[in-house]
């Protein structure tokens, strides 16, 4: 692969985000500053679905990482639109397969060695073909089959020439991630450069087919004592940096919703487990497979029986190439999520929300836990499906109550949360699709109870331990009185009004965009009156109004308190 086909490549994605860049722009923020909401809106739809066939097209024609970005699109039933998650549903089957003589040339020259001398038999057609590599049938000889306990295998091969592509596509996500810094409410919430750098760690640790292999292994490990959980075992002495090779597991397809009713499985059932699956490896392991998308889990079914009648079955991971890890910090914060959420307290929520690092020092801590206390009251106990029915009304509501929390936003997406906020994502779109009535909220029920037990939190000790904080501050309040008094004897007693300054920031905004539009007003209207009896002047006059309207609607926002 030249050069100038690498660079090709590169401009090919800058230019196709940057023209996206600049139609959400035009049409999700210039038009509804100038009064035109409502075009905006009437036509978003068809504009969705234009991008999504044109990304679509694009990932389809340049591989690489690419698919990967559609594939996290496609899978986010539950916040994108069906016009985007619709047309890119079926993206990792449509990854164009490398023609079967680079693949055998990149095997032999990795093994170093011919394959009828590896594999039995070895298939020239992929039975997958994914963004990195792809996969084929193959059977092992007698020696290394009967060592392995099965024949059935199938091999992992790199595609040529991915490590370059994968760099080109990294720096061009480089060049957009500096865009997307540069808007304000973008760069608030997290360092997107940094986001890319960790995408580029991970994506590199995903080419590392040994890594892979590894991971597979601890993972198998981790759910050795489930039998409702199955790895395939892989087979180490045919197996190097860019050749892999393991047991063929292949099955029904998670998002095969008709296949897996037809073969007598609940899909609510398998919803519960998935979710059961990713409970145990985010909160007790500290490992989880971080690429859940449909391509990589199957449905086994099972020749018995449970105890109920229905049909035993197995749910089966591939594809360990992108894993992450958990540090103690970002465990015990999502703990205490869970169990706020288990138990509906919104302060704990709030409490949750800190140690994972996800307010912007901004945060309206108090406004937040109203807004989670709400929450829970009007909406916790509901299944996707419920929720989808609420009342557009209910919601405008609640948007309204708390316009100022859901107006300035005050979350961020710390580092750290990037592959595990990626692979949530994903899983609740799964779980989504696999049962619309999927209940989140009973699903996490017994790890909450767990949870609790496991701090050994019991009501007596929930009583003690806020008799203990009360007995703290009643100590620490004489003085923490004294220090109030002595900073008001010095004048240095300032009160923060969060509300307050919001609501005069809005005020300022008003006023400015007002001003602004009145001498935008007339400038446009006396150049209009001029044009008949001096026309040059008129049109300098008339094409000068824009100078005010460009201010207002970009400019004139008020000061925030915290800029």
């Amino acid at each position: 692969m030249n050069t100038a086909h690498l660079r090709a490549r590169y401009w090919r994605i800058v230019f196709f985000f940057g023209r996206v860049t600049a139609n959400f722009m035009f049409w999700e923020i210039f038009l509804p500053k100038i009064g035109l909401r409502g075009l905006s809106r009437r036509t978003r739809s068809a504009r969705f679905t234009k991008i999504a066939r044109q990304f679509r097209a694009l990932a389809i024609g340049m591989g690489g990482l690419m698919i990967k970005v559609g594939q996290f699109l496609s899978a986010r039933l539950d916040v994108l639109p069906p016009e985007i998650t619709d047309e890119l549903a079926g993206l990792q089957d449509e990854v164009p397969a490398e023609k079967f003589e680079a693949i055998r040339q990149q095997a032999e020259a990795e093994l170093g060695t011919p394959l009828t001398e590896k594999y039995l038999w070895f298939d020239e057609t992929p039975m997958a073909a994914a963004s990195l590599g792809q996969v084929h049938r193959a059977r092992l000889l007698a020696a290394d089959a009967t060592a392995q306990g099965f024949s059935e295998v199938v091999v992992k091969v790199q595609r040529p020439f991915i490590e370059k592509i994968v760099e080109i596509d990294l720096s061009a996500l480089r060049r957009v991630g500096g865009w997307l810094q540069k808007y304000k409410p973008i760069s608030d919430r997290a360092d997107v450069r940094e986001l890319v750098e960790e995408f580029a760690s991970t994506t590199r640790e995903e080419i590392d087919y040994l890594a892979e292999g590894r991971n597979a292994e601890t993972f198998s490990t981790n759910f050795k004592e489930n039998a409702g959980v199955h790895v395939p075992k892989v087979v180490w002495n045919i197996t190097s940096r860019r050749v892999l090779t393991l047991e063929n597991v292949f099955a029904i397809k998670l998002s095969d919703y008709d296949a897996i009713t037809a073969a007598g499985i609940d899909r609510g059932d398998v919803a519960s487990r998935l979710l059961d699956t990713y409970m145990q490896q985010i909160i007790e392991d500290g490992f989880f497979h971080a690429d859940p998308h449909p391509g990589n889990l199957f449905v086994t079914p099972l020749d018995s029986k449970s105890a109920d009648g229905k049909r035993e079955w197995k749910l089966t991971f591939i594809d360990f190439g992108m894993v992450g890890r958990m540090p103690d910090s970002l465990r015990a914060g999502l703990r205490e999520a869970i169990i706020a959420v288990g138990t509906q307290d919104a302060a704990r929520l709030v409490q949750s929300y800190k140690t994972l690092g996800v307010l912007l020092p901004s945060a309206d801590l108090k406004l937040i836990e109203m807004a989670g206390a709400q929450l829970f009251d009007r909406f916790w106990g509901k299944s996707m499906s419920e929720l989808r029915q609420i009342d557009h009304r209910e919601m405008m509501q609640f948007g309204l109550q708390f316009r100022e929390l859901m107006y300035n936003m005050p979350f961020q997406l710390p580092q750290n949360l990037l592959l595990l906020g990626r692979t949530v994502a994903i899983l609740s779109g799964m779980c989504t699709g696999l049962d619309p009535e999927f209940n989140l909220w009973t699903s996490i029920a017994p790890y909450t109870t767990k949870l609790i037990a496991d701090e050994g939190i019991s009501n007596w000790q929930t009583w003690l331990d806020e008799a203990g904080k009360i007995f703290q501050v009643l100590i620490g309040l004489p003085g923490r009185t004294d220090r109030v008094l002595t900073m008001i004897e010095r004048g240095g007693l300032t009160v923060q009004t969060p509300q307050v300054n919001r609501q005069v920031m809005h005020l300022e905004q008003s006023v400015n965009r007002l001003a602004g539009g009145m001498v935008f007003a007339a400038m446009l209207v006396g150049g209009a009156i001029l044009f008949g009896s001096n026309e040059l002047f008129g049109k300098i006059l008339m094409g000068a109004s824009g100078l005010p309207l460009f201010w207002m609607l970009f400019f004139a926002r008020g000061h925030r308190p915290w800029d």
